[in-house]
């Protein structure tokens, strides 16, 4: 199982509409984990989320934070990411991120409308800095 390079790494997260599965701590220490949206944006990934949503509050009290993005065919890869989450409420910037996340995932035609749409009152925009990346490509080794 070879670990990906760097431009594989960040070809691999970019790629389609892949989803992440993103981990937080609940405040009694239970985990949370949630498929989100995501762009990549330099080495931070950007998420926007509820400030009352369970890992909105969870992002809020603890930033320590894990992703997972995989790839469940054969020959099947993933990325795991830990890191450390810095929150905006800025709302120019939540809504530049919420949009920059609908392009990817519903397309540019849809982008704005979708955009708006994420980026209202309440809610934050998650960047999230890796601290540790642990990539494996074509795990069954064909």
């Amino acid at each position: 199982m070879p670990a990906m390079s760097d431009a594989e790494y960040r070809g691999f997260v970019t790629a389609g509409t892949r989803t992440a599965k993103w981990a937080t701590t609940r405040r009694d220490g239970r985990p949370h984990v949630v498929p989100v949206w995501f762009v990549l944006e330099g080495d931070d990934l950007l998420i926007t989320t509820g400030s009352k949503s369970v890992k909105g509050r969870a992002v809020l009290h603890d930033p320590r934070v894990g992703l997972c993005i995989d790839d469940d065919r054969p020959p099947y890869a993933f990325v795991l990411i830990e890191g450390r989450a810095s929150v905006s409420t800025d709302p120019d910037e939540v809504l530049r991120a919420s949009t920059l996340n609908a392009r990817r995932y519903v397309g540019a035609e849809r982008a704005q409308e979708y955009g708006r749409l994420n980026a209202g009152e309440g809610m934050l925009l998650v960047r999230i800095t890796p601290e540790k990346v642990i990539s494996e490509n074509n795990i069954t080794g064909e």
